[in-house]
């Protein structure tokens, strides 16, 4: 469990949230009292998005003067983050129960979806979402002479001949061959020294990519299934120094696998 972290704000309503592994969350509020005039509703609004992408949840009775309010899995999230209010006020994280959400393994049918309540960094609860129709589950990296071997699980889309790992920079693209594929479990390695030619001037950020089959789109590579909203500051990997060049793996603010390799003066 974690509790609640950024500036206080004692005007605000407070919510502790439980998340369970199928992808729903149950929010309780202490304060709230329903069977007034306007019946509230906790309201879940996407960052960036249109005013009415909006996803309102019923707050319920649920006794010692709480109220609860229930994101059903079956509810589509799309992908964002999501700012959680109610009353048009911002409300402030309780406890969060993420522990049902450590090393998940989603539905065999339908898309991946994945959503992982937190504290933003002024202090208001938001919910970080992900949905998609296929994905690639970065799993263990091991390193070695001058690259990293990564190992990666593939949902919503089916392995077959000819699958590789591939490497993009903007229009560029490096493909490695991968081992595996049975369970949609594949491995690959990836030698640091080809993202580095030319010799850089200036930072890469390799996007890393499944392409499952010959011929087949690739899916991108992230991990997303466990109780980290924002893996940038907790994973941190090990540099390589080689030519000219050092090169490590990291992720991106949305917890996307990459290489990122940048120039030795």
């Amino acid at each position: 469990m974690t509790g609640t972290t950024g500036t206080a704000r004692h005007h605000a309503p407070r919510a502790h949230c439980v998340a369970d592994s199928a992808g729903g969350l149950t929010f309780d509020m202490a304060g709230h009292e329903p069977g007034g005039p306007v019946e509230p509703v906790l309201l879940l609004s996407r960052r960036g998005a249109d005013p009415a992408d909006e996803v309102g949840l019923p707050l319920t009775p649920a006794g010692d003067g709480r109220s609860r309010a229930v994101l059903p899995s079956t509810v589509e999230l799309a992908e964002g983050h999501w700012d959680v209010s109610v009353a048009g006020r911002p409300v402030e994280p309780g406890i969060r129960d993420v522990r049902a959400l450590v090393d998940r393994v989603p539905e065999a049918s339908g898309p991946v979806c994945a959503r992982v309540p937190y504290p933003t960094p002024d202090g208001r609860l938001a919910v970080r979402s992900w949905l998609r129709p296929r994905h690639a589950e970065a799993g263990d990296l091991a390193f070695g002479d001058g690259g990293c071997t990564v190992e990666v699980r593939l949902y919503g889309a089916e392995p077959g001949e000819g699958a590789v790992a591939e490497a993009r920079w903007g229009p560029q693209a490096h493909q490695v061959p991968v081992v595996g594929g049975e369970g949609g479990a594949f491995a690959f390695t990836l030698p640091y020294g080809t993202l580095a030619e030319p010799p850089p001037d200036k930072q890469r950020m390799w996007q890393l990519w499944l392409r499952p089959s010959a011929g087949a789109e690739p899916v991108r590579i992230a991990r997303v299934l466990d109780d980290l909203w924002d893996r940038r500051g907790v994973f941190v990997y090990p540099e390589t120094e080689g030519d000219g060049f050092r090169a490590a793996p990291c992720y991106s603010a949305d917890n996307e696998l990459c290489v990122r390799v940048v120039p030795v003066p």
